[in-house]
């Protein structure tokens, strides 16, 4: 669900999304202040506002990468949660399987689980995603 913001930041969303990095933002205003008719300087209020801005975007992109890693953070959670529980889990084809979550793999980006059931082989590499019940 998207959120819309309190304040506008039309300004910060356009320098986020051409991907300008804070370096490159610097460069920019560093050469618009060195190229400036010396008799009809920058609009202070201009200046200010571009400045805002920058701050904005990276004070969002903060916010975004701490979201980010809390919602990292809560996965990993609530798959080491499941170890030793049993849980059904749907395949591809809809079929579901119940059997305890024996292992978790970290190695990529999400945790992926090895889930063992009582007859037959384990299943490896399952998403949380893929999880319909804890019992």
């Amino acid at each position: 669900m998207a959120l819309d913001p309190v304040t506008s930041t039309a300004g910060a969303a356009n320098l986020q999304a051409s991907g300008i990095s804070e370096q490159d933002f610097l460069k920019i205003l560093l050469t618009q202040l060195t190229q400036q008719d010396p008799l009809k300087p920058m609009d202070n209020t201009a200046f200010v506002a571009q400045l805002a801005q920058f701050s904005q975007l990276e004070q969002t992109q903060q916010i975004s990468d701490g979201v980010t890693n809390a919602i990292a953070i809560q996965t990993s959670m609530q798959s080491v949660d499941l170890l030793n529980k049993t849980v059904t889990v749907t395949s591809g084809g809809g079929a579901t399987t119940s059997g305890m979550v024996t292992a978790i793999d970290f190695s990529g980006g999400a945790p992926l689980l090895t889930v063992t059931p009582t007859v037959g082989q384990a299943m490896t590499g399952v998403p949380l995603s893929q999880i319909r019940g804890v019992q």
